[in-house]
């Protein structure tokens, strides 16, 4: 049987705090728990936000209320060389590098540090230019699409379309913008209609806090998971409450795996496991008191009981009538 594995994605994002080694420690926990591919952030904070640009209410509520989001994202930046030591240090730990560019220049730094896929975060699904130049890039794409109605999702797949992107190569994750995302704003099965109405692979990006909602989608069909990642919950900074903890985060990863492994193939057939069972569980045609060879069998002297190992009693029909070919006591198996 083969097994759709799941890619999981730690998300590490800016959970590092713009602090090289806190980077590192996030590869190191995202390789513990088991996840395929740890994620980043690659921006400069001055070609992302305008001065005057306002945090979200949950990045005022994570961080200092008063300063800016460019302030703050100028905290979260990692430089080239930051990225370097990051990427050599998957490499050394045998888990995969990704990091979402927030701009163009961004996007073309990754891909001339070898990433293999490009990750196109929430808000730039209505980014004309930046999507073009990403469909024109050749590499599989997984899209995120937080805040979207279908209409905008659609126009964006057209765009990366037209670009050059094969429409094989491209993942939609549906997702919740908000951290945490309530449960009541989930809405998973807008995932399905997405798979349904585009014909792509789908996939999840959660923000809920657990990761309950991530088991579900798998169980529903995605084929990507991103769940964010933390050295620690209580720590400043804009993500680290709707994050996981690496022992939570491999709990996470343990349960996709199991789920994967139920899933199994939709054939419905017994499974080996169940084989054993079948004579102790099922039931065959016996006696119900003493049968003289030549008496007919009727519905008064036959009956079903367990074990299995006798004839089924689905051949009721074709039993009745039949004259015995020997004597049978009560609870004797029935033969023809």
């Amino acid at each position: 049987m083969t097994i759709q594995k799941t890619l999981i994605i730690a998300e590490a994002g800016v959970n590092h705090n713009g602090n090289l080694n806190e980077a590192l420690g996030l590869v190191d926990a995202a390789a513990d728990a088991g996840a395929d591919i740890v994620k980043f952030q690659t921006f400069t904070a001055d070609q992302l936000v305008t001065p005057d640009a306002v945090k979200a209410t949950y990045q005022k509520a994570m961080t200092n209320a008063q300063e800016s989001q460019m302030s703050m994202l100028c905290k979260l930046e990692l430089s080239h060389s930051d990225h370097l030591a990051v990427i050599e240090h998957c490499q050394t730990r045998g888990i995969g590098f990704l990091s979402t560019g927030f701009d163009i220049e961004s996007v073309d730094m990754l891909v001339g540090l070898g990433i293999d896929r490009i990750k196109i975060p929430s808000g730039e699904i209505t980014n004309l230019p930046y999507l073009r130049h990403i469909g024109g890039l050749g590499l599989p794409v997984i899209l995120s699409t937080g805040m979207a109605n279908l209409e905008e999702v659609s126009s964006a797949l057209e765009l990366l379309l037209a670009a050059g992107t094969c429409k094989e190569d491209v993942t939609v994750l549906h997702c919740t913008t908000e951290y945490p995302a309530p449960m009541i704003d989930v809405n998973l099965q807008a995932m399905v209609t997405m798979r349904n109405e585009f014909g792509v692979n789908v996939g999840y990006s959660d923000h809920t806090l657990g990761h309950e909602v991530a088991v579900a989608a798998v169980a529903l069909g995605a084929c990507v998971i991103e769940k964010h990642l933390t050295l620690d919950n209580s720590a400043a900074g804009p993500d680290h409450a709707a994050s996981l903890e690496s022992n939570k985060f491999g709990d996470m990863v343990r349960a996709i795996r199991n789920i994967e492994l139920a899933l199994g193939d939709g054939v419905k057939v017994p499974r080996s496991c169940e084989m054993s069972n079948m004579t102790v569980a099922r039931k065959s045609l016996v006696a119900v008191g003493f049968i003289r060879e030549g008496e007919r069998f009727t519905a008064f002297n036959l009956t079903a009981k367990r074990p299995g190992s006798g004839l089924s009693p689905m051949l009721w029909d074709i039993v009745l009538g039949q004259e015995a070919k020997h004597d049978f006591a009560p609870n004797d198996l029935i033969e023809l």
